[in-house]
């Protein structure tokens, strides 16, 4: 019915005006389209030029300006276009950051020294024992290819095969644990990246344990059943998959595995037709402006910082370490961000380019999570893969419960980050471990009274703040127990425990024993 009434209300309109530019019956039309307006209902969106602005030119007779609407911040207008503000938001974060990266120019003038940058990786020019390390690594994965293509024959028995693939995994792990604590020449930052480069080396050796039990299993099911069919490839690919098992077992395979971005091991591997140069050089150069940046920011910001929060924590002034925790929270979330850019987008997809590797799912839109769940299924896409496939998924074919195999894979995570930051400061704090198993209960606090944008801001909050808190507890039980040890006249890493200071800064006092 208002649509009718204004448009017949808009035809009344037109005849008026012609009425009145022939001058006839000028005021009695335009009292008759007073009263059409009046009942005709709601009256007609004024039309608009070329450049949206109302258009002044169908006539002076506006009698009516206002309208049933709500306001655009209300829920109920159904408008979501805030491009404008968000475009603020982002001016606001670079002229508020620059500000204070401003600041500690003035403070502390620049403090970017390349040369620190290689002294973190090397004490002594000729000797590499983190390279070394990493060097070393090919032997376990050849004992492991070793044992697999001796049970692909049947030359040893299954039960064999499991012991001799365990004591393998756990000398990965516990072989480079041993060099980094008991070698004094090899660097804090060195011990993180071989520790890192054996983890990685032990899930993925785990993974290639499994899929080829699994093809095995399925062998030996097809054998009893006789009732394969020739084109359905052992892992469950189609047809045109072209290796089978254990056609697999071999050094190319087992390599191309090893350098491949993922940590699930598969007998065919979805592969692109062809490497894009200009999509490679992109992600090269990407690579080497954020190392620089990272490395920039953390000695120019961070460091100074952390240095300077010592004091506080020292003497429980608890205004000062909660604005120094602020201020510590900016730039680590800063080059946290850049890492995570890095990392899953410019280094994966460099790897997997030269690689030809096809899957490049190395994250989702964590930045949009609601639960704290949410986040570590999708920031980390090939360690998420390797925990449902390996760890999750098995626990539960074996009887248990969700919460406990959850349980589960957040205790395994919690080990490897308390064993990639313990072992190489040499202090057994358990900061990590406890950081990690305290996303339980976080999860469990934000799943039960955040939803929405709520449970999204709570999301962000943790990981702003909770990073920062690691961070400094970790540095300050670092210092107190080194100006312990060197004011008791104990030579620096002459004994075990957090015998490296890792910002590479002297104490400020040494303290009688």
């Amino acid at each position: 019915m208002g649509d009718r009434g204004g448009a017949g209300g808009s035809r009344r309109r037109r005849t008026g005006s012609r009425a009145l530019s022939q001058g006839s019956g000028g005021p009695v039309a335009a009292e008759e389209e007073v009263r059409d307006m009046g009942a005709g209902g709601d009256a007609p969106a004024p039309d608009k030029d070329k450049d949206g602005d109302d258009d002044v030119g169908s006539g002076h007779w506006d009698l009516r300006c206002h309208h049933l609407q709500d306001s655009l911040f209300s829920s109920d207008s159904g408008f979501s276009n805030y491009r404008g503000i968000l475009n603020w938001c982002v001016v606001m974060l670079i002229l508020s950051n620059a500000r204070l990266f401003l600041e500690n120019l003035i403070k502390y003038g620049i403090l970017v020294d390349p040369i620190q940058v290689v002294s973190l990786f090397l004490k002594d020019p000729y000797s590499w024992p983190a390279l070394c390390l990493v060097i070393v690594a090919n032997v376990f994965a050849v004992a492991a290819f070793q044992v697999e293509k001796r049970l692909a024959v049947g030359a040893l028995t299954e039960q064999a095969g499991l012991l001799l693939h365990v004591v393998n995994l756990a000398t990965i792990l516990c072989f480079p644990a041993a060099v980094a604590l008991l070698l004094e020449s090899i660097t804090p930052v060195g011990s993180v990246l071989a520790l890192m480069v054996y983890t990685i080396l032990f899930l993925k050796l785990f993974s290639y344990r499994d899929v080829n039990l699994w093809c095995r299993e399925i062998r030996a099911m097809k054998a009893k059943t006789k009732a394969a069919s020739s084109g359905r490839a052992a892992n469950g690919g189609a047809a045109h998959c072209t290796v089978s098992y254990p056609d697999n077992l071999t050094y190319r395979d087992l390599y191309y595995f090893l350098f491949a971005p993922t940590l699930c091991y598969e007998l065919n591997f979805p592969r692109s037709p062809r490497i894009r140069k200009r999509f490679l050089l992109r992600r090269l150069l990407e690579m080497l402006f954020f190392t620089q940046l990272q490395v920039g920011l953390i000695q120019q910001w961070m460091v100074p910082t952390i240095q300077n929060s010592m004091k506080p924590f020292k003497d429980m002034d608890y205004s000062r370490i909660i604005e120094r925790l602020l201020k510590l929270a900016v730039p680590n979330h800063l080059i946290w961000l850049i890492f995570f850019y890095w990392l899953f987008h410019s280094c994966l997809n460099a790897v997997a380019e030269l690689m030809q590797f096809g899957d490049r799912e190395f994250y989702r839109d964590w930045w949009n999570s609601e639960s704290v769940t949410y986040f570590w299924q999708n920031w980390n896409i090939p360690v998420h893969k390797w925990c449902s496939r390996h760890f999750y998924k098995p626990m539960l074919r074996r009887g248990s419960s969700k919460w406990v195999a959850k349980t589960g894979v957040f205790l395994a995570s919690a080990f490897f980050h308390e064993y990639l930051v313990s072992i190489p400061l040499r202090m057994f704090r358990l900061w990590a471990f406890t950081g990690m198993m305290a996303q339980i209960p976080l999860a469990w606090i934000v799943s039960r009274f955040f939803r929405g944008n709520y449970g999204n801001a709570a999301v962000w909050l943790t990981l702003i703040i909770g990073q920062p808190v690691a961070v400094l507890m970790i540095r300050f039980d670092c210092t107190s127990e080194m100006r312990n040890w060197m004011s008791c006249g104990v030579e620096r890493h002459s004994q075990p425990g957090c015998g490296w200071d890792p910002l590479g800064a002297p104490p400020a006092r040494l303290v009688p024993c």
